[in-house]
């Protein structure tokens, strides 16, 4: 199937609903911001191995995390004190530390310099943002993603320690409910993200979803509310 190649000089792209067999919607362009954000309002995100062109995809199925659909199991709870929560204080090293993640089933990492660096500018202008889980002052887990309108792009996780990104992720699901989130798009399916609650929903479904959120930023400061966490 025929993979339309992106206009540098248009930020315009491809209806999702022609992506192909495996999801891909485009190729080419850049990663400016202004490009990036224009594709995760429409549902599309780059993923894409290193040797290759940026790839635009929009999968189907798509994961989404409903809010009060997350699974807030009994041993989870008990570990959160085991840990200090910050909000975008290591940003960058979140992404290095995501993208040095050995992960079953894949050779290498997606998250590359230029998609560090690009992401690093969408963070500056306050609308990419990491969790981050920390013990005695040491970063040993958490994620990153970023805003879109009521929706919480989640990008990517890691763990040094047992529990550490699913307690981070706990912390930001709490954080977002409070602060008017509709849902988190977890964009691919995974087993460990449907085991705390995220479901496997159609293109069409999620696209509906997306077009009925307010896309204003909302107004909120990421600052931890620790009365969440006792």
């Amino acid at each position: 199937m025929y993979i339309p190649q992106l206009d540098k000089h248009s930020l315009t792209f491809p209806n999702p609903n022609d992506a192909n067999e495996e999801g891909i919607v485009a190729w080419g362009g850049d990663l400016n911001p202004s490009r990036l954000i224009r594709a995760y309002q429409n549902g599309i995100f780059p993923w894409y191995s290193k040797q290759d062109p940026i790839l635009w995809w929009s999968t189907d199925p798509r994961l989404i995390m409903e809010l009060d659909d997350f699974k807030l199991r009994r041993s989870l709870k008990k570990n959160l004190k085991k840990f200090e929560y910050k909000f975008d204080t290591n940003f960058e090293e979140v992404m290095k530390k995501c993208a040095s993640i050995k992960r079953a089933g894949q050779n290498g990492t997606w998250i590359n310099n230029d998609l560090i660096e690009a992401f690093t500018v969408l963070h500056g202008m306050g609308i990419a943002h990491s969790v981050e889980s920390y013990q005695d002052g040491n970063l040993v887990g958490g994620l990153y993603g970023l805003t879109i309108g009521k929706v919480f792009c989640g990008e990517s996780m890691f763990a040094h320690v047992n529990d550490a990104s699913k307690a981070a992720y706990a912390i930001l699901v709490e954080h977002l409910k409070i602060w008017g989130y509709d849902f988190i798009d977890c964009q691919v399916p995974t087993p460990h993200l449907k085991s705390l609650g995220a479901k496997e929903v159609s293109r069409d479904y999620y696209l509906e979803c997306l077009n009925k959120v307010n896309m204003e930023n909302i107004k909120n400061e990421w600052i931890i509310n620790k009365n969440l966490i006792n």
